[in-house]
């Protein structure tokens, strides 16, 4: 006996398929931008905790040695007070190789620059290729260190996104001094946190800050001049 299939599936109209195209398309346009938006939010989160965790390691490193932060204790004791002026930021970070969980949170997550990569371990921070001047090695970090901020001055600048800038020119690597009425911003060819950045401060709290809110917090270290040391 013959067999026929009495049932059809009618194939997509090209005005079918048009529709769905269509909205597919107008699916993506609204939910790629809340991805994206979610993305960022999520590097900044991750970014402000990165800046918690090294506050929290400066304040634990400091129970140990009088209250004092790496910057205000001798070499001679386990500090760095002797290579504030030198210029390279990694040291201060190094000396709280036991207090920080890891050096991949010297990282910003939306670091843009390509040539800043995390470090595997301190070692690898510790190390500087022959023949290379010691900056290199802060090229594994991402953050600031304020060299002047103890816990006596809690709103001190203590690290921060380096991604600074005084009248729109980028600060330098090295010791950079900023005055309480610097026009300071966050430097915009390097945008990173939708144009914004953080600052962690003296008694570990974190700040997000736009470059209006700028003035308020730098007016508010307790310092006339801050000394921060650029990676």
């Amino acid at each position: 006996m013959k067999m026929t299939n009495s049932s059809t599936s009618p194939a997509f109209s090209l005005l079918e398929l048009c529709l769905v195209i269509a909205f597919l398309g107008l699916l993506g346009l609204f939910v790629l931008p809340l991805c994206a938006r979610r993305q960022i939010r999520s590097s900044r989160v991750n970014c402000v905790n990165n800046l918690k965790q090294i506050g929290l390691a400066f304040r634990t490193w400091a129970l140990d040695n009088q209250d004092k932060y790496p910057m205000q204790v001798s070499v001679t004791n386990g500090g760095t007070m002797e290579l504030v002026n030198s210029g390279p930021a990694f040291v201060h970070y190094l000396v709280m190789s036991n207090e920080l969980s890891t050096p991949k949170i010297l990282i910003c997550p939306e670091e843009p620059d390509p040539s800043r990569i995390n470090a595997t371990t301190f070692g690898q921070l510790a190390s500087l290729p022959q023949g290379q001047i010691p900056f290199t090695n802060d090229n594994h970090l991402s953050y600031f260190v304020g060299v002047d901020a103890n816990e006596t001055l809690p709103g001190a600048f203590l690290s921060g996104d380096r991604n600074l800038a005084i009248d729109r020119s980028p600060l330098r690597r090295g010791m950079q001094r900023i005055w309480t009425n610097s026009a300071i911003t966050w430097f915009a060819p390097r945008p990173r946190h939708s144009g914004g950045g953080n600052i962690g401060l003296a008694d570990g709290s974190v700040q997000s800050l736009s470059d209006k809110a700028f003035p308020i917090l730098l007016s508010q270290t307790g310092m006339a001049t801050n000394r921060l040391v650029m990676p």
